[in-house]
């Protein structure tokens, strides 16, 4: 701000940009950062700098000046449990002239209710309920032909298994004891445990 001769004070903006992206390597990944940068240095200078920039120069109204706030969009779901999203997605499926099309959509609308009903109430539907909801809701317009198949829901139980080790009930647990071949364990020449016996064990693994 202090350098008279102009071409000299524009190198050393041009400098002092340069070590402001040295010294902040993560804007490099932030899009138009140089942009950023040029207007760090006119908001450090209090917008007294007097050097040419590749980019529009701010000035302390533009930067202070707050945008206009962004409407909520203002949806009320007629189906709740279903949301607004499905509610397009069927006026969508009942403009659809191709009956491919149109069988499609409702084969994908019955498996998402089908899956949502299985995330909120923790079990399965039967397939008449959810084209029974679906006829409700387009007026008989709509009818799938597949069977949405979704996972039931059970809640994984700590206990212990019916092997008598502990981890998660009926599916052996997480901690299961490796077993061997029969006979009892004997000692090898060179000293290492041989357990199992029969057709060769396991060995003792050392950590």
């Amino acid at each position: 701000m202090t350098i008279e001769d102009p071409e000299r004070r524009q190198r050393n903006a041009q400098a002092a940009i340069e070590l402001m992206g040295f010294l902040n390597p993560h804007l490099k990944n932030v899009e138009d950062f140089r942009h950023k940068l040029w207007d760090h240095l006119f908001l450090i200078s209090d917008f007294t700098l007097d050097v040419k920039s590749p980019y529009p120069i701010p000035t302390r109204e533009t930067l202070r000046a707050k945008p206009n706030p962004l409407p909520y969009p203002k949806r009320q779901p007629k189906l709740l449990h279903l949301g607004k999203n499905l509610e397009v997605i069927i006026d969508k499926a009942l403009q659809e002239e191709n009956p491919e099309k149109r069988l499609g959509f409702a084969n994908a609308i019955a498996y998402y209710m089908k899956l949502a009903y299985n995330n909120w109430h923790k079990e399965i539907v039967h397939d008449d309920a959810i084209q029974s909801e679906l006829s409700g809701i387009t007026n008989g317009q709509l009818t799938f032909t597949n069977t949405p198949y979704v996972k039931a829901f059970r809640p994984q139980q700590e206990g212990r298994d019916n092997r008598g080790g502990y981890g998660k009930r009926g599916g052996g647990g997480k901690f299961q004891q490796q077993r061997g071949g029969g006979g009892g364990g004997g000692r090898r020449n060179d000293g290492r445990d041989n357990r199992g016996g029969g057709g060769g064990g396991f060995k003792k693994k050392r950590y």
